[in-house]
Order: C-alpha cells, then sequence, then structure tokens
C-alpha cells in the first residue's frame, strides 16, 4: 500500500510539475488549500511543484506572492506539509522573515526528523540570526549547519579570489604539480627549464605522465606560476594519506594549506570539494566538510564560487591531496569570445613553442577559428605578419577581436573568410611566403566533414607551395598518415590525449633546395 501511495504522489508530481505558475496559483493552490486533512495529504505534492516551478519560471513579483503562503504551511499541523514547505522555500527565495519563523519551529517542535530537516533548510537561508542561535546552543543544528550559513554569509559579504602576487616564504617540502594533456610532456618540460634558467625559484623533480612536478626554491607568487603557459591545471600537493575522513581534515588543515590558502586568497578562505573520478560523493563531502570546519573554522567549503579546490585523487594506497586554484586563468585574458570545438589554449600555447622563435615570422592559420594559435605564437615574439582564414566568417570575427585583445604590437595581420586551398583571395601570401603554418583542424567530430582526409591531404599540398624553405608545418593531425610531400620532412610527432580521443600532434619542416 505504501508503494501505491509514493507511485500515487509522483504520478500527480508529474502532472503539476508541468503547468505554469498561474495554473498552480490559482487553481491548484486554492484547491490545495480548501482539502480536508487527507485531501491536503493527498496533494502534497502541489507544495513541492510551487518550489520547483516558481523557482524555474516564475517572476520576482510571482515568488514574492507565493512566499507568504510557504511561510504559513510552516505552522500548518501536519508534520509533512511542513516539511514540504521547508524544501520549496530556499527554491523561490527566502529571507529573514522565512529565517524567523524556521527559528521559531525549531524552538518548538519536539520531532527529531523535523528538526534535521529545519537544520537542512537553514543551513541554505540561515544568516546572522540562525548563527545566534547556534550560539546559544539551540539544538537541532549540526557543524555543516553553522560552515554553510558562515560560507553563505562570507560569499556575500566578502567575495574572495586568488590572490596572484602574493609571496610565500615559507614553502620548504613543498610540491606543486603541473597538469597537461598526457602527450604534451616533454614541450611542458622545455618551457619549465627554460624559465628556471633565467628566474630560478623552482625545480624540477619529477615527470610523469600528464604532469610535471616542481617544488620551490626561493619565495613565489603565483604569478610566477601562470608564467607558464603550458600547463592546464597547477595543485599544489598536501599529501598522501590512507583515505580515512579524519586523515583527509588533517591534511586540508595543515600548516602548509593554510599558509598557502592566506597567501594566495584575498577576503573570505571557501574551496570547493571534489572526489575526482567518483561522482559527487554528497554523503562524503558533507561528512568531511564538518571535520574540516571543526579543525579550521576559518576554512570554508562551499560548492558555489569558491577560489580553491580540493582534488582528492584515488591512489593505490589511499587518495593523494591537492590544494587547487580555482579561477579565470589570467594567461588567456585575451579570448574575447570562442567558437565551438576551438582549440585548448594551452594546447594553442604548446604548438606555438614547438613552432619556436624565428625572426621576422610570417605565420599563416588556415583554420584559424578563435585565433589562438596565432596570439600564442605573436606572443612568443619575432612575428612581422600574422595571416588568419577559416570558411565562417564569424570565426574570422572572432579570431581578430581575440588578437587585438592580445595587443601584440608591431604585427601585420590579416583575417580572411575563405577555404585555405584559395590562396589568391588571401592577400600577400602566396608562394614560398609563410616561414609557419600552425593550425588545429578540424576533426569531424561535432561538425561533419565530408571528406576529412582529403582535406588533410590538400594541407600538406598547399603547405608544400607557401612555405619557404626551411619553414614549419606544426598541426594536428587526426589520421595515421604521412605526407606525399616530398619536400615536407617530419621533425617530431607524438600521441597527445584530446580528452577521449588520440591524435598526433607533428611538425615539418620544408626541404631547402
Amino acid at each position: 500500500m505504501k508503494s501505491e501511495g509514493r507511485n500515487s504522489a509522483q504520478e500527480l508530481y508529474r502532472q503539476l510539475r508541468v503547468m505554469s505558475c498561474d495554473q498552480l496559483w490559482e487553481h491548484e493552490v486554492p484547491r490545495f488549500d480548501r482539502g480536508t486533512p487527507k485531501e491536503r495529504m493527498d496533494r502534497v505534492a502541489v507544495i513541492r511543484a510551487v518550489g520547483v516551478v516558481f523557482s524555474e519560471s516564475g517572476t520576482a513579483k510571482q515568488r514574492d506572492d507565493v512566499r507568504p503562503w510557504l511561510r504559513r504551511l510552516l505552522q500548518d499541523p501536519n508534520e509533512k506539509i511542513r516539511r514540504y514547505a521547508m524544501a520549496a522555500l530556499p527554491k523561490i527565495g527566502a529571507g529573514q522573515d522565512e529565517e524567523a519563523k524556521l527559528l521559531s519551529l525549531l524552538q518548538t517542535t519536539t520531532l527529531e526528523r523535523e528538526k534535521k530537516f529545519l537544520g537542512r533548510t537553514l543551513e541554505k537561508i540561515g544568516g546572522i540570526a540562525t548563527l545566534r542561535e547556534m550560539e546559544k546552543g539551540t539544538t537541532g543544528f549540526c557543524l555543516q549547519t553553522g560552515q554553510k550559513i558562515k560560507a553563505s554569509l562570507a560569499r556575500d559579504q566578502s567575495p574572495s579570489s586568488v590572490k596572484m602576487d602574493g609571496i610565500l616564504p615559507h614553502f620548504r617540502g613543498l610540491r606543486i604539480h603541473l597538469h597537461v594533456r598526457q602527450g604534451l610532456e616533454q614541450i611542458l618540460h622545455a618551457e619549465v627549464e627554460e624559465y628556471i634558467r633565467v628566474h630560478g625559484k623552482f625545480r624540477i623533480v619529477e615527470v610523469r605522465s600528464a604532469r610535471i612536478a616542481i617544488t620551490p626554491v626561493a619565495p613565489f607568487c603565483m604569478a610566477d606560476i601562470f608564467t607558464l603557459r603550458c600547463f592546464g591545471t597547477v595543485g599544489f600537493v598536501l599529501g598522501s594519506v590512507n583515505g580515512s575522513i579524519e586523515a583527509l581534515a588533517s591534511v586540508i588543515t595543515s600548516l602548509m594549506s593554510r599558509r598557502i590558502l592566506q597567501t594566495f586568497t584575498d577576503g573570505s578562505i571557501r574551496y570547493r570539494l571534489e572526489f575526482e573520478g567518483k561522482g559527487h560523493q554528497r554523503a562524503a563531502v558533507r561528512l568531511l566538510a564538518s571535520r574540516v570546519y571543526a579543525r579550521c573554522p576559518e576554512i570554508l567549503n562551499d560548492a558555489r564560487h569558491a577560489p580553491w579546490s580540493v582534488a582528492i585523487h584515488s591512489t593505490g594506497q589511499g587518495s593523494s591531496v591537492e590544494l587547487c586554484p580555482r579561477l579565470t586563468d589570467p594567461r588567456f585574458s585575451y579570448r574575447q569570445d570562442d567558437v565551438p570545438a576551438a582549440s585548448h589554449p594551452p594546447l594553442a600555447a604548446c604548438m606555438a613553442r614547438l613552432a619556436g622563435r624565428v625572426n621576422n615570422e610570417v605565420v599563416w592559420d588556415p583554420f584559424c577559428g578563435s585565433g589562438l594559435e596565432l596570439v600564442e605564437r605573436a606572443l612568443l615574439g619575432g612575428v612581422r605578419s600574422i595571416y588568419g582564414t577559416d570558411v565562417s566568417a564569424e570565426a574570422v570575427a572572432i579570431a581578430g577581436k581575440n588578437f587585438a585583445a592580445a595587443n601584440v604590437k608591431s604585427v601585420q595581420t590579416k583575417f580572411t573568410c575563405c577555404d585555405f586551398r584559395e590562396i589568391a583571395m588571401i592577400g600577400g601570401l602566396g608562394s614560398n611566403v609563410a616561414t609557419l603554418i600552425i593550425t588545429n583542424p578540424p576533426m569531424g567530430k561535432r561538425v561533419p566533414i565530408p571528406n576529412l582526409r582529403g582535406l588533410i591531404d590538400d594541407l600538406f599540398s598547399v603547405a608544400a607551395t607557401v612555405l619557404t624553405s626551411g619553414g614549419r608545418l606544426v598541426f594536428v593531425n587526426p589520421f595515421r598518415m604521412e605526407t606525399p610531400q616530398r619536400s615536407l620532412k617530419l621533425e617530431f610527432r607524438q600521441m597527445v590525449d584530446f580528452g577521449g580521443f588520440d591524435c598526433r600532434l607533428e611538425m615539418y619542416r620544408k626541404l631547402t633546395r
């Protein structure tokens, strides 16, 4: 019988869920209000539907109208109706009046289940008044309630961000992981080595698949790390533990962790927990966040807009914990706009570094997309002229806008909407002109290409014509194929992970006659 009742309630909710706000408010809510106690219990799904529908499609006025109704339901004699109202309130937005009603109910109810639901609701909408009640020792609250409310208040009152110029003076034993797409380790390694030769500050301690580990040898700031352009993400290694909640909480609140967070954070210290490869793990997140808060109340778990994430990676012996900045990447701020299937920016940086720096460079990207490869090569210096072509007029416009935003001085640019094989349409570009062709051609994954293999063959043919002697072709090859052009000699080939499929990053050089 319970199963039948549950199925009936779910079916009613599905029917109500597709109604408009007006239909619910003008017909279903009055019907619910005038029902007998049993009828109201049978139609309690109306409250759930109101919370969801009004949160998704209701206007501010409609939500203001429904909020007093939900407040009244908090005083309903039926505990289930009160509980449904609690769940609906955070969805449509709640303030001090709703908080006061919930706190009043918390002080009067004797039902443990209701106290539990009240605490969870106050986690979402509570503020200063709730914190004061917690300080009084009012029952019904747990550590997680206090930390969530503090995180919400901190988010609103003290917005925080990653501080790029803070100097970390105490770094002994710190290990930093620079994560990169598998296959690009060699290029990142060369970039890090070059940085160390010029600036010092770090030492390479390990090169592994998809990451390079470095350790500081001098005080450093976050901006020093983000001078490097070829890595994807960075993580400060807090330690490896046996995987227990208490051990994880210990490393997250360790002295090194607190130093990093305090040095590199502007505003409140907030973080997001991420169990890599294990999905949401809500129960584990809740328990671990509570233990972290108990150990160090100034470090707040916050899934929304936190400037840090704590990434927990499973290992054969337990878990490895990394503290990772979450920020809009300052290295690629020139990206004013983007196109579908655009290059991953660190990949574009790796391609530019692979191409190398040649003075008076004439660079062409036949499939320029949003222009990242062209920008990254220009930022390395020595470029005289930039050419970008694409069959999409929108892409050409975006590439031009992004290149302008990069503010590269003394470089002539020409972006043309055309097929790359129509060289005559590209003013200034012709036989034996380009010193570098750098491109990430379409892969046919999102937009079908009728003859992708033929397109790559044509790219080889055009490159053999347009490149000057000694010029390079750097591109991502989706096929295991060799060029039929005898004038192009392969100098580099590496399989690279493109997020679910592998392609070959290749560099050819045009032979000197």
